[in-house]
């Protein structure tokens, strides 16, 4: 698994899995999910992440997402 965090865009990226990503389906305003070409979810994407996630700038809430695999 691995997350990743743009602070200049504000969007949290987690990937699980090595599959290329074969479709993306909106499933609410900004949290967009990622698919492989067997319809798994492989991704998630959140965006104006900081608004969404409460404390989510602290670094407790986010540890080091800046390339972090986890």
């Amino acid at each position: 698994m691995e997350a990743k965090y743009d602070r200049e865009i504000d969007v949290l990226r987690i990937n699980w899995g090595v599959a290329e990503i074969e479709e993306s389906d909106a499933i609410s305003p900004g949290v967009i999910l990622d698919y492989d070409a067997q319809g798994n979810v492989i991704g998630i994407e959140i965006l104006n992440a900081s608004k969404k996630i409460e404390n989510f700038t602290s670094k407790k809430a986010i540890g080091d997402l800046y390339h972090e695999k986890i």
